[in-house]
């Protein structure tokens, strides 16, 4: 592993009508050893109250996902987009150019939470644009974002790409990186995850001095760099987001 990130040492924001928790370098909350991974720059743990959300602002040049928990988050923009995404959902704006755009939570009665995540886009200046889509899980590892779009997945300006992990406790589950970088944020559940920097060996003739041992939690996030191969051991149910990104 190249880099963790504990649930309880990200930025942490509660303005009452939002609970924020920054686990990278955004607005007010500046960490210079915590500034996003490769092209990933904001993963923001949102959870905003009934009725309470972000007024209309403006964003360029940033590939803006938006993951929803619980609830139901509702959307417009200046392009003219006017969603509500429900939990289940994904949500990408490509602010190209330049949008403006409001977030608010659809409901007067429950909290919505969600997880705002932008990417650094691989060109500037392109027009503005939006999609939103519900993944069906298939397997433990689902693309929902990809560059292309392919098989139902969103499309982003970047090359990279976003899969949800889903294992039932007991299950495990490997991921690996070749020449790339991988994040793995934990979206709910607890975890054992071993690593090793020798991806494609058989794991019985490694020596156990050779991995790193780590356990993950709800927030909980690392990241692996090229030729890195990871085990997943799901101590509970898990879902957690996979970042498969360019080289660090």
């Amino acid at each position: 592993m190249i880099y963790i990130r504990k649930a309880d040492e990200r930025g942490d924001v509660n303005l009452g009508w939002l609970q924020s928790k920054h686990s990278f370098s955004f607005g007010h909350y500046y960490d210079a050893q915590h500034m996003g991974i490769s092209a990933l720059r904001v993963i923001n743990e949102d959870e905003v109250m009934p009725g309470q959300g972000f007024g209309t602002h403006g964003h360029r040049d940033m590939e803006i996902v938006s993951y929803v928990i619980e609830g139901a988050l509702k959307h417009e923009d200046s392009s003219g987009n006017k969603y509500v995404v429900p939990a289940g959902d994904i949500q990408r704006m490509s602010a190209g150019r330049g949008v403006t755009h409001s977030e608010f939570n659809a409901s007067k009665n429950e909290k919505v939470k969600f997880l705002q995540i932008w990417i650094l886009p691989d060109k500037k200046g392109i027009e503005p644009s939006y999609e939103q889509n519900a993944v069906a899980q298939k397997g433990a590892l689902t693309p929902l974002v990809t560059p292309k779009g392919s098989d139902g997945t969103l499309s982003i300006n970047q090359d990279a790409s976003i899969s949800r992990l889903m294992l039932d406790e007991g299950e495990s589950y490997s991921l690996s990186t070749a020449n790339r970088t991988g994040y793995l944020h934990i979206v709910s559940g607890d975890a054992e995850v071993n690593s090793t920097d020798k991806e494609g060996a058989d794991s019985n003739s490694i020596s156990a001095e050779a991995f790193d041992v780590h356990t993950f939690s709800d927030g909980d996030a690392f990241a692996v760099g090229a030729n890195e191969r990871v085990q997943i051991q799901a101590n509970s149910p898990i879902e957690a987001l996979w970042f498969d990104l360019p080289p660090a």
